[in-house]
């Protein structure tokens, strides 16, 4: 008789032990999770072929190295994870890689596609972030940097992927690794976003046509009424990615030196220079 008994008390325990588990596993609730990340960012939305923004939605400051962006040409982003403190590719990453080189035409690899990897605190927009059963997924996109955008995904797996971490738990995670740009970064680039994008300019294989010579002007004169002087707490201008030269001008003055190069214009300052292509700001150092 007893046989039966200790089967009875193994038995118990065993459903004792199950249920504790699945108890433990739903710590958390996903939904309540998301809610909270909706009010926290909201996703960028762009046009079919990803080379333009139709509405501007959250800019987002990452502040980890590594985060691996390819260009919009490519089928797929590639995909980055968020282990050890650390931004990194590792095997997701290259099978991932695998993926785009399958739908990649004329036997050409992900390499075949621009790539640029982000720095530190670097800015870019948020166009999606969902709550998975293991992990936060993030979807990222950049402004043009010399003509072209770039995009990619970011995965912050849960400490435990068997148990949903709670709401305080997973937006530190994601604010670990990304948080939205103080409010007047987001006025200014989403102000910029709305304007018509520069138009495009045709790639010419250096072979082909000879680089036009540079060509440096002088800067116009001083207005002969100083312009009026900010508040001492004002803000300092932010200059982004997509202004005119007009808008730059009145942000921060006249240029210490003009260079012309083709449909490029350079304007130089005593710490920033700042490239134009057809009149809009493409890169700024």
């Amino acid at each position: 008789m007893e046989q039966p008994n200790l089967l009875r008390v193994f038995g118990f325990a065993l459903i004792t032990l199950t249920c504790s588990a699945l108890i433990n596993a739903q710590a958390g609730d996903p939904e309540a999770i998301q809610q909270k990340l909706n009010t926290m960012f909201t996703p960028t939305t762009t046009t079919e072929d990803r080379t333009d923004i139709v509405t501007a939605g959250s800019v987002v400051i990452i502040h980890k190295e590594g985060m691996l962006m390819y260009s919009v040409a490519s089928p797929l982003p590639p995909l980055n994870t968020y282990k050890n403190g650390k931004i990194i590719q590792g095997i997701s990453g290259f099978g991932r890689n695998i993926a785009i080189t399958f739908r990649t035409p004329d036997g050409n690899t992900s390499a075949s596609y621009p790539q640029r990897r982000f720095v530190l605190d670097e800015k870019c927009w948020l166009t999606g972030i969902s709550v998975e059963k293991d992990s936060i997924a993030i979807e990222l996109y950049s402004d043009r940097y010399d003509d072209t955008r770039y995009y990619g995904n970011l995965k912050i797996p849960f400490p435990n992927k068997r148990v949903v971490p709670s709401v305080d738990e997973a937006v530190s995670l994601v604010t670990e690794v990304l948080t939205a740009a103080p409010a007047n970064i987001q006025a200014a680039k989403q102000t910029t976003a709305q304007k018509p994008s520069a138009p495009a300019v045709p790639v010419i294989s250096p072979k082909s046509a000879p680089q036009p010579p540079v060509q440096e002007v002088a800067p116009p004169p001083p207005p002969e009424t100083p312009p009026a002087t900010q508040p001492a707490n004002a803000p300092p201008p932010t200059i982004v990615v997509g202004l005119t030269e007009d808008e730059v001008i009145s942000a921060i003055g006249q240029p210490l030196k003009i260079a012309k190069i083709g449909v490029k214009t350079i304007y130089y300052y005593k710490d920033m220079k700042i490239t134009f292509t057809n009149g809009f700001a493409s890169n700024i150092q």
